[in-house]
């Protein structure tokens, strides 16, 4: 029995591809615009700051002479190929779940792709309180971020609203 992709979760793999030109014209227009680190006040607490990352989170692993490029780069591709194929298992009518792979999806693409051509990861939003700063990030990591927090959430719903999603 065959089922047609739009009656799969991958009927919202327009997400995966929004996310990542969002991300993808965002870091262009940092890396033409803006020297590295360079640093643009926004509003009180949040700047641009034009930042490389070689690592992954945190800047993990950095300063490891390169191998972790391709290290981090199987990571991202084994993490889009596992949610593809669960979106493709999914029902189209498992919205939240669908849409919270979609954006994981395209924030880990969005991110491969920095990786790949650039051999870095482009960060540039930088949030701070006083003298403290969060770890300077990209909207391919909020994607993630906001993906893997639907996915959370979805686990706490009750079982009649994930019945809805389903239905």
């Amino acid at each position: 029995m065959s089922k047609s992709l739009c009656s799969t979760g991958l009927r919202w793999i327009w997400v995966t591809v929004l996310v990542m030109v969002v991300d993808f014209v965002s870091k262009q227009w940092v890396m033409a615009d803006m020297q590295l680190h360079e640093s643009r006040a926004l509003m009180p607490s949040l700047n641009l700051f034009y930042a490389r990352n070689y690592g992954a989170a945190f800047s993990f692993l950095a300063d490891k002479g390169g191998w972790q490029r391709w290290f981090f780069a199987g990571i991202a591709v084994a993490i889009v190929i596992a949610l593809l194929v669960m979106m493709f298992r999914n029902r189209a009518s498992q919205k939240m779940t669908n849409i919270a792979y979609a954006m994981i999806i395209g924030g880990a693409a969005g991110n491969l792709l920095d990786r790949m051509w650039h051999g870095f990861v482009v960060d540039f939003i930088d949030f701070y309180v006083g003298d403290w700063h969060f770890a300077t990030f990209n909207l391919a990591d909020c994607a993630i971020c906001i993906g893997a927090a639907l996915v959370i959430l979805e686990g706490f719903l009750p079982s009649a609203a994930k019945q809805a999603d389903k239905g």
